[in-house]
């Protein structure tokens, strides 16, 4: 093959399979590290909110201290409820997005194919 022809046959390969392949690692990449970062995020929240809790047990001095202490359990597991609420929609939205994304990527690679297919049928 000549060096024209090798030229060439390397943009085709970059061009079909290189640079979709990039395209969607780098998608995949930003996903995870949305998903992780949403994830820190979480854990962090959670973690904040069962140490907050753990203080309060320890201020139960008296016995009408508890029943503060139980009426904030309350106003815990809705505050709870809320946050993990919110987190999974956070999830599916970045599960969606990048879905979304992805097929994006897809179909631009399939024309690209088939654009190419169509070029060389005609030169035929």
């Amino acid at each position: 093959m000549t060096n024209p022809t090798i030229n060439q046959f390397n943009e085709q390969i970059e061009k079909f399979f290189g640079g979709p392949a990039r395209a969607f690692a780098d998608l995949s990449i930003n996903h995870a590290e949305s998903l992780v970062d949403t994830q820190i995020e979480a854990a962090k929240a959670y973690t904040d909110l069962g140490l907050r809790q753990a203080r309060s047990a320890l201020d139960i001095k008296a016995p009408q201290d508890v029943q503060g202490y139980v009426q904030g359990q309350q106003e815990v597991a809705k505050e709870l409820g809320e946050r993990v609420k919110g987190d999974a929609e956070k999830v599916v939205e970045l599960n969606r997005k990048f879905a979304e994304e992805a097929q994006k990527l897809t179909q631009q690679s399939a024309q690209n194919v088939q654009g190419a297919a169509k070029s060389a049928s005609k030169s035929k």
